[in-house]
C-alpha cells in the first residue's frame, strides 16, 4: 500500500530500480501563454553541490555519466492524467560520490511569459518499483507557490548504506537558473 507522504516526512525507499514520476496541470485560464514544465535531477556529492556538471540530468543532458539517472524527456503541455515526465533512478549504479539526488520542476520561460507556481494544481511527485509499477509513496504539493518558478519536489539520499525518499517541497524564484546557481 503506498505511502502518502507530508512535507518533510522520510522513508526508506528499499528499491534497487526506482521511477520517480512527477505531475502537474497548469492552469491555462491564468495566461494565454502555453506552460512548459520541466522535470529535472541534481546529483550532489558531500559538498551539497553537483559532483560535476554532467550530473544534472535533465532534457538536454537525459542521462547521468554513471548512467544511473534518466530523463523520459520532455512533456511540453503537461495535458492528461497520471506522470508529465519521469525519471528513472537504477540505485545500484549510482556513482559513489553522490550521496543526494534532487528533484525539480522549473518552468521554461517563466519570466517571459509571467508563469509561476502558484498557476499550477495538482503537483506531485511518486516512488515507484520500475520492475512492476508499484507505488510506494507520493508527495501531493498543496502550498501556492506564487512567486516561484522552480520547486524543489523531493529528494533521494542514502543513509547507512539505504536510499532514503524525503517530501521536500521548497520554492525558489529565478527558475533553473538559480538552482543552478544553488548547486553548481
Amino acid at each position: 500500500m503506498p505511502i502518502n507522504l507530508t512535507k518533510g516526512q522520510r522513508i526508506d525507499v528499499g528499491l534497487q530500480q526506482a521511477g520517480i514520476g512527477l505531475g502537474w496541470s497548469p492552469s491555462n485560464d491564468a495566461s494565454s501563454e502555453p506552460y512548459d514544465l520541466d522535470a529535472s535531477a541534481f546529483m550532489l556529492g558531500e559538498s551539497g553541490k553537483l559532483v560535476s556538471s554532467d550530473f544534472f540530468v535533465f532534457y538536454n543532458q537525459p542521462t547521468s555519466p554513471d548512467g544511473a539517472v534518466r530523463s523520459s524527456g520532455d512533456n511540453k503541455d503537461g495535458e492528461g492524467e497520471g506522470d508529465d515526465e519521469t525519471l528513472f533512478a537504477s540505485l545500484g549504479s549510482v556513482d559513489p560520490r553522490v550521496v543526494e539526488i534532487i528533484f525539480v520542476v522549473t518552468i521554461h520561460d517563466a519570466k517571459e511569459r509571467r508563469h509561476n507556481f502558484g498557476q499550477v494544481r495538482n503537483a506531485f511527485i511518486r516512488i515507484y518499483d520500475q520492475a512492476n509499477g508499484q507505488e510506494i509513496c507520493k508527495y501531493e504539493l498543496d502550498e501556492d507557490f506564487s512567486t516561484e518558478s522552480a520547486v524543489e519536489f523531493g529528494r533521494l539520499y542514502r543513509r547507512g548504506g539505504a536510499w532514503k525518499f524525503e517530501a521536500i517541497g521548497r520554492g525558489h524564484q529565478g527558475g533553473l537558473e538559480a538552482l543552478l546557481a544553488l548547486y553548481s
